[in-house]
């Protein structure tokens, strides 16, 4: 095996950190979890651990090397699946970080044109196979797809007194459901009155997300009113969590 030169180093690695960062603009394009950084620092990982082994010239180390990167990057995907309701999100994200480890082994191998045809095969999967995909979907439910998301706003109305405690637990209740709160807004309409109005962007099933959060504040003491309703996609009727 003969000594790995600064060229050659450099050029593998900037063959694998922009496969990587290729599969990483079009996560970051669909506002997904890992993007751009992420699938690039993945990949960077992965190109940088195999080319120590090649660097310290131990034939088998590169093969062994690879196979430790597998199971680290398995622990890593573990940590964007999130379990939603009966299903799970994040299984497209966390293949991808592994898809993206693979390009950059293929790269610090010397495999420069495998990882660029590697990382092509990637891409083509999410653009081509995602249409591909919801044609073969029986009849979806609107607001069911989990690469969609939409927004919704909910609103409540509390006492005074408690709008601190129930501003506190709304977003609380938002984020343990897995949604992401886009804005607050606050009005005081009467002396003993608030109304909170918090949008969320929620993807996969819709209704359910939100109806967990209206149970949880249903609960609360001091609300006087509490329902939500889809902020897109034309009227959608209101669902009421507290007559």
């Amino acid at each position: 095996m003969h000594a790995l030169t600064t060229t050659e180093f450099l050029l593998r690695l900037a063959t694998g950190v922009g496969c990587g960062a290729l599969i990483g603009v079009e996560r970051q394009w669909r506002a997904r979890m890992a993007g751009l950084r992420t699938n690039a620092l993945v990949a960077a990982g992965a190109t940088l651990f195999v080319l120590y082994s090649v660097a310290v010239h131990d034939i088998g180390s590169p093969t062994r090397v690879a196979s430790y990167v597998v199971s680290g990057i398995g622990f890593l995907g573990g940590g964007v699946i999130l379990r939603d309701g009966a299903g799970v999100r994040g299984l497209n994200t966390a293949a991808t970080l592994w898809c993206s480890a693979a390009v950059g082994v293929l790269a610090a191998s010397g495999q420069l044109a495998f990882a660029v045809l590697g990382t092509l095969a990637v891409l083509a999967i999410h653009v081509v196979l995602r249409p591909a995909g919801r044609l073969l979907d029986h009849a979806p439910a609107a607001g069911t797809d989990p690469d969609s998301q939409v927004h919704a706003t909910v609103h409540l109305e509390c006492d005074r007194r408690s709008e601190t405690h129930i501003r506190a637990l709304l977003l609380q209740a938002l984020t343990s459901s897995g949604l992401t709160p886009t804005g607050l807004r606050a009005r005081r309409e009467q002396a003993d009155c608030t109304s909170l109005q918090a949008t969320v962007a929620v993807s996969g099933d819709v209704t359910q997300a939100l109806e967990q959060v209206i149970t949880r504040l249903s609960l609360e003491a001091g609300l006087r009113d509490l329902h939500w309703h889809l902020d897109e996609n034309g009227p959608h009727p209101e669902h009421q969590g507290l007559a």
